[in-house]
């Protein structure tokens, strides 16, 4: 019996419910719990072997993609040919507990083969990766290898961020995404030490004892999810005017394939780290308030897009309009005449400016977030070079734009809808060198 046939997990009374109403009731439980952890009730959901039902994993987690982030071949595309991200999301912030030696090597290494195992490589089973500060590699008195650019994270380079801006300074940052939420709870579960078997496979290796657990943060993306949660946020109007179509809060589609870098070009090529990406994470709580209180729709268009696209009217309600690119390098050479005639510059035609030859910089896999009951993003953002992240946000700053009177919270794109609020830097290993990473591997 799977856990949707469970009358302990049907959050109704009686458990007599329709069928598409029982699973639209299973779905919003399940998703509460992803937000907030296991609940007791779904810890009875999640108890037995065969409570969490999804597609078998592999015998040799090495025959896997040797990238940890090779997600975008194990994961569906949309009517237009996006990549479309998983549903669920779950963030640990890990801070080690014992010494990386050989034996705890090995004992993360399992643990996390485990999971491959029970659970198909798929965002029907489960994706994951676990990346490096650079605080775990100060420890070692080798440096990181010449070949990682990854500097201490400090929110300061590129934007003058709010006074309350929290710099990751654990060691490490587990994501754990798939479709089905209860999937990431009992991986959750699995890889600390909290159950012994998943998806009907023994799991003998955790991380508990290994990590610590420091700071749990979760997300979602998907068309109608921010319109279902935007009721009583913190920063939302009270006329809930996120579009049902939207998968993001402020009311856009997002991902589209031509804006995207490839998993090639954020991959690092040469050295004992090849095959590795590094990884920015950040946290971002948005003003809706003003973002739909204070503009209209075509202003909105304007600010995200550009004040082509809002003429043109190139975007429709949510970006059902567009296919898989926004064509905001069709503007990017109009950038200052809009700043100085019309009084605006788009968020995507600022960042456009900083392509290599046409070509995106950064992978991203942004999700909403409504930890704290603030509605937020977390921006996630692969590149071969942290130096190649931080010459997007100098773009997305827009300073040139200062001389029209372009500051960062007057019509310069977005910036003044967010405040950033977390801030981190990692190395994402190839799989091979994933478990506890010495700094430079062939030394």
């Amino acid at each position: 019996m799977s856990d949707a046939d469970d009358p302990k997990c049907d959050p109704s009374p009686t458990g007599s419910e329709p069928d598409s109403k029982r699973d639209h009731s299973r779905r919003e439980f399940v998703r509460a719990a992803v937000a907030s952890g296991a609940s007791a009730t779904l810890a009875a959901c999640l108890a037995g072997e065969s409570s969490v039902t999804a597609p078998a994993g592999v015998a040799e987690p090495a025959s896997l993609p040797d990238r940890q982030h090779a997600w975008n071949d194990a994961s569906p595309t949309d009517a237009d040919g996006n990549v479309r991200p998983p549903r669920h999301h779950v963030f640990w912030n890990l801070s080690l507990a014992v010494e990386p030696d050989g034996a705890a090597r090995d004992t993360v290494a399992t643990a996390l083969a485990a999971l491959e195992r029970a659970l198909e490589w798929s965002t029907d089973g489960l994706l994951f990766s676990l990346g490096y500060t650079p605080a775990y590699f100060d420890r070692f008195d080798a440096s990181l290898h010449e070949s990682v650019d990854l500097p201490p994270p400090d929110p300061m380079v590129v934007l003058a961020a709010e006074s309350d801006v929290t710099v990751d300074t654990t060691d490490a940052l587990l994501h754990l995404v798939s479709d089905d939420g209860a999937v990431v709870l009992a991986a959750e579960e699995a890889l600390f030490g909290e159950r012994d078997r998943l998806n009907g496979h023994a799991v003998s290796a955790s991380l508990d004892g290994i990590f610590e657990r420091t700071d749990r943060r979760t997300g979602f993306v998907g068309a109608g999810l921010p319109a279902d949660r935007q009721r009583g946020l913190e920063g939302v109007p009270d006329s809930e005017p996120v579009p049902e179509g939207a998968p993001f809060f402020m009311g856009f589609r997002s991902g589209f394939r031509e804006s995207q870098a490839t998993e090639d070009r954020v991959t690092i090529r040469e050295g004992p780290f090849a095959g590795a990406t590094t990884q920015h994470f950040e946290t971002v709580e948005l003003d809706l308030d003003a973002w739909f209180d204070e503009h209209d729709h075509e202003h909105r268009v304007a600010r995200l897009f550009s004040p082509d696209h809002a003429e043109r009217e190139a975007v429709g309600e949510y970006g059902e309009r567009l296919d898989t690119t926004t064509d905001v390098t069709a503007v990017t050479d109009e950038i200052h005449a809009h700043a100085r005639d019309e009084g605006i510059v788009g968020h995507a035609q600022k960042l456009a400016r900083a392509r290599e030859d046409g070509e995106p910089l950064l992978l991203r896999r942004d999700v909403n977030t409504t930890d704290g009951d603030v509605c937020g993003l977390h921006f996630v953002s692969l590149q071969r070079e942290l130096a190649e992240f931080r010459r997007v946000r100098e773009a997305m700053a827009g300073e040139a734009f200062g001389q029209y009177g372009l500051g960062p919270r007057q019509s310069n794109g977005i910036l003044q809808y967010l405040r950033l609020r977390h801030w981190g830097s990692y190395l994402v290993p190839p799989r091979s060198r994933r478990a506890l990473p010495r700094p430079n591997p062939k030394a």
